[in-house]
């Protein structure tokens, strides 16, 4: 990038477990055979007012600092290891990501 968004920022650095995205549909996919992880493309999170969540066409992706997936609960009822919960579009149902174990993390620590 040779500039920065008008508004919102860009992360990168993410990382998928249980899936991959493919490029090409914009969407989620299977993993490929003996990749446990794959690096997620630069996301741009831009803000906006008042907007009106969709029912189907995505995979409410849970994004956690390491692998462990855990840590103490907070005053919030949160995992401080959890993040942030990314909509990520899928054409399968939640369900399929859901029961794959579908996470997003900052780090890996191999």
């Amino acid at each position: 990038m040779k500039q920065r968004p008008e508004a919102g920022c860009l992360v990168y650095g993410l990382y998928l477990e249980g899936c991959r995205w493919d490029a090409v549909s914009h969407t989620l996919e299977d993993s490929e055979p003996k990749r446990l992880y794959t690096e997620m493309p630069m996301m741009a999170f831009v803000p906006e007012e008042d907007r009106v969540v969709p029912k189907t066409g995505f995979y409410e992706c849970p994004v956690y600092k390491v692998l462990s997936r855990t840590g103490t609960l907070s005053t919030t009822g949160h995992s401080t290891n959890f993040v942030l919960n990314l909509e990520l579009p899928s054409t399968y149902h939640q369900d399929k990501w859901i029961r794959a174990g579908v996470a997003a993390f900052l780090s890996l620590k191999y």
